[in-house]
């Protein structure tokens, strides 16, 4: 369908962020009950207004297209990601919005969690999954990366387990921290959680044509074997 976001020379952009919405689509950040989100408030990325590249469908299963892209609010393309638009205009993306974690009946998105994380000055990236567990069904694990001159410790372990406490919620404290040198992203780098739960796991993590640092596996890994 083309670029929902975008960026030009004419605007400034953000860090890891674009400068604005490409032309003619719409684009606006929803909460789940279809209101529009406040600036700075994480929500889904939707298009309102069907751009000409758009599909109408997918082959041979149309249903599911239905489905995927036009059941989450009427008449409106929910792509699926997570964003939250700056009061200057600029946006961006936290990643994917199936990956929405529930603990205990209550359902929170990862970027909450890896927003709170990275209140800490230690932190210079992180990715909240869901894992099972015997006791709560499903439990929180953060996978960090340290900024240069940090090193991990059972004291940024409590500190960081603290905040995400103390802003998020209490059931949504992660059980585990893990800590890698990069985390899985793709090439206009949004983190692969569905790679790095995979891969923390044990597990075969799919397809991974749209990985940029296959290397980053690994280094989940021994996260994964040194928590």
């Amino acid at each position: 369908m083309g670029a929902i976001l975008t960026s030009t020379v004419l605007q400034d952009i953000p860090p890891c962020g674009f400068s604005a919405q490409n032309l003619a689509v719409g684009a606006q950040v929803l909460r789940t009950d279809g209101s529009e989100a406040d600036p700075g408030e994480v929500g889904e990325l939707v298009v309102t207004q069907a751009p000409m590249g758009l599909t109408m469908g997918l082959w041979k299963d149309n249903d599911r297209y239905l489905k995927t892209y036009w059941s989450t609010y009427k008449n409106i393309w929910h792509h699926g990601d997570w964003a939250h638009k700056n009061e200057d205009g600029t946006w961006h993306i936290h990643g994917r919005s199936d990956d929405t974690i529930n603990v205990a009946g209550k359902r929170v998105g990862p970027p909450e969690i890896e927003g709170a994380v990275l209140e800490n000055d230690a932190v210079a990236d992180a990715a909240a999954i869901a894992v099972p567990d015997s006791i709560k069904g499903v439990a929180v694990v953060c996978i960090c990366v340290l900024k240069e001159g940090h090193i991990p410790s059972e004291t940024l372990t409590t500190a960081l387990k603290t905040i995400v406490g103390e802003r998020v919620g209490k059931p949504f404290s992660p059980r585990e921290i893990g800590f890698a040198s990069e985390l899985p992203k793709t090439r206009s780098m949004k983190t692969m959680r569905r790679v790095i739960r995979a891969t923390y796991l044990g597990e075969n993590p799919g397809d991974l044509s749209s990985l940029a640092n296959p290397e980053a596996i690994q280094a989940v890994k021994d996260a994964a074997t040194t928590k």
